[in-house]
């Protein structure tokens, strides 16, 4: 089943994608900014800095929650409208978040700005996407996600720097601002879309029991967990094994930004050639250097190579993004908003198995090991879902062959 086209072309498609990246930019400097400012906020708000681990769990779990009950409940919201009240809610779920009076309430307020995420990536991905030609889909997609990486790069960084010199409320009144900015712009240069009306809550919850949207999520779950296993822990363990100088963390941070960066342009192209040869080359280049840094991480040259390379997992954003336009049929939001739901899982899900390898006893660059595990975890998942899928299809063409008879 092919995506289908159903937006209006933008009167400036690349200021409506810098308006969609922007929203990213502004979503994942949020995401971020926190680990880099956990000792102010765990000062300010009288607990301990690992504490501040509830604000980032109740950011993703809001992630998770806001992906498919959004999705469903504004079925029926023009796109464009369905953008800004995304990116109004998250404004206001920053900026509370540094008004709040006590850290409970501080973690609560990351889980209402966590709402918005998944569904704001989801219904961006459609609109860049249905602005462009259908064999430039997943490079529309990838312009969109530049924001995201970008944050990683540029965003938390400097928020993080504001947020030392200024105090950590700087960083999320900052981010509310640059919300502000993205609905304006969306509002100027993304045009609005036709209403339809045979959109429902119940034709978006489709999306949860139909096959290949199932196993594509299970891909992003599994496979871009590896990422997430090494990133975590990625300053510890090369300060650990390679004795890399603190100083250099924030630049080990920005190196692995950029690789984001390149992976998220090239797996878009990769995509847009052959999307069902894509996914699996690229969850085969993930298992090759998140093994890699498992060797590198022991001299610090090296194990910023592999920091670099790692980020390029990203490459696996853009793919799925399209795979899920192409089998979600009329669930197109539910299944791209449910997509970085699926991201946020993967996130929990390598830090977790990492953790755990690492308090075992095992070396930190174990977390490689960790990461290749989970690489090839997404490619079974992958190959037994197509599997299944050839089986499907089998099975409708010999019952169409046999009414035929």
């Amino acid at each position: 089943m092919s995506f289908k086209i159903t937006a209006i072309r933008a009167r400036y498609p690349r200021l409506a994608e810098l308006a969609l990246a922007l929203g990213g930019f502004g979503i994942g400097t949020s995401e971020f900014v926190i680990m880099g400012l956990m000792e102010r906020v765990a000062g300010d708000l009288a607990v301990t800095p690992a504490d501040v681990g509830y604000a980032i769990s109740a950011y993703a779990l809001g992630v998770v929650v806001g992906a498919p009950l959004i999705s469903a409940l504004a079925a029926r919201v023009p796109r464009r409208t369905l953008l800004i009240a995304l990116m109004l809610v998250f404004a206001l779920g920053n900026i509370a978040s540094a008004m709040a009076p006590d850290f409970w309430s501080f973690v609560a307020l990351r889980f209402v700005a966590g709402l918005p995420h998944g569904a704001y990536f989801g219904v961006a991905a459609l609109v860049a996407a249905a602005a462009v030609p259908i064999e430039e889909r997943a490079q529309a997609v990838s312009r969109v996600m530049l924001g995201l990486t970008s944050a990683i790069v540029i965003g938390a960084p400097l928020a993080t720097w504001a947020g030392q010199w200024m105090g950590w409320q700087f960083a999320f009144y900052a981010v509310g601002v640059i919300a502000f900015i993205t609905m304006a712009m969306i509002r100027l240069f993304v045009p609005r879309q036709p209403h339809d009306v045979q959109a429902s809550p119940k034709r978006e919850l489709t999306a949860l029991v139909k096959q290949r949207v199932l196993f594509t999520l299970g891909v992003a779950s599994i496979g871009f967990g590896g990422m997430f296993s090494v990133f975590s822990y990625v300053v510890p363990t090369l300060r650990t094994q390679a004795d890399m100088p603190e100083v250099v963390g924030p630049w080990v941070l920005a190196i692995f930004g950029i690789g984001g960066i390149l992976g998220n342009l090239v797996g878009a192209r990769a995509a847009d050639r052959n999307l069902m040869k894509a996914v699996p080359r690229i969850l085969l280049w993930c298992l090759v250097v998140q093994a890699g840094f498992y060797f590198a991480a022991n001299n610090l040259y090296t194990g910023i190579l592999f920091v670099g390379l790692v980020g390029t997992s990203m490459a696996l954003g853009p793919a799925l993004q399209t795979r899920l336009m192409d089998v979600a049929g009329d669930a197109q939001t539910m299944a791209a908003s449910m997509n970085h739901a699926a991201f946020n899982c993967a996130n929990a899900l390598g830090a977790w198995l990492a953790g755990v390898t690492i308090k075992s006893g095992a070396t930190w660059s174990s977390s490689g090991l960790v990461g290749a595990g989970l690489a090839l975890g997404g490619m079974l998942v992958f190959y037994i879902g197509l599997r299944m899928e050839k089986r499907s299809d089998q099975r409708r063409a010999d019952a169409a062959q046999s009414e035929t008879h």
